[in-house]
């Protein structure tokens, strides 16, 4: 299993990386919880809409200090990552801190839930 969460996390990296739609879609449950560095929380729509509006553009996502703890049928995973691009016309470099849980939802893996908080520099 973990190096089939492993795998999804690339992807996963990649398609936040070049905006892919319909990668994300597929990646990311219609279910979704996530809390932005804001405290807001955001759903699936929220996320996918940020992206292919160009609200947000990524130019760098490197990961690092990645953790996967199995459970029986989901997975959670910590990140370490330095990110930079345009967050709403503006330009970025954070170093982030990521976690995310994977659940198998109708046969297949799928980010259920998730968190991130920008660290110290």
């Amino acid at each position: 299993m973990k190096n089939q969460i492993k795998e999804l996390e690339e992807k996963l990296r990649l398609a936040m990386l070049n905006s892919n739609i319909q990668e994300l879609d597929k990646l990311i449950a219609d279910t979704l919880i996530f809390t932005a560095p804001t405290g807001d929380v955001i759903n699936k729509q929220f996320d996918l809409d940020t992206h292919h509006s160009g609200v947000l553009k990524l130019t760098k996502l490197e990961q690092a200090e990645q953790n996967i703890k199995e459970y029986e049928n989901f997975a959670v995973v910590t990140v370490k990552a330095e990110l930079e691009g345009i967050l709403n016309n503006k330009h970025i470099r954070e170093k982030c801190a990521y976690t995310r849980v994977w659940a198998i939802l109708e046969g297949k893996w799928q980010v259920v839930a998730g968190h991130v908080s920008t660290t110290l520099k």
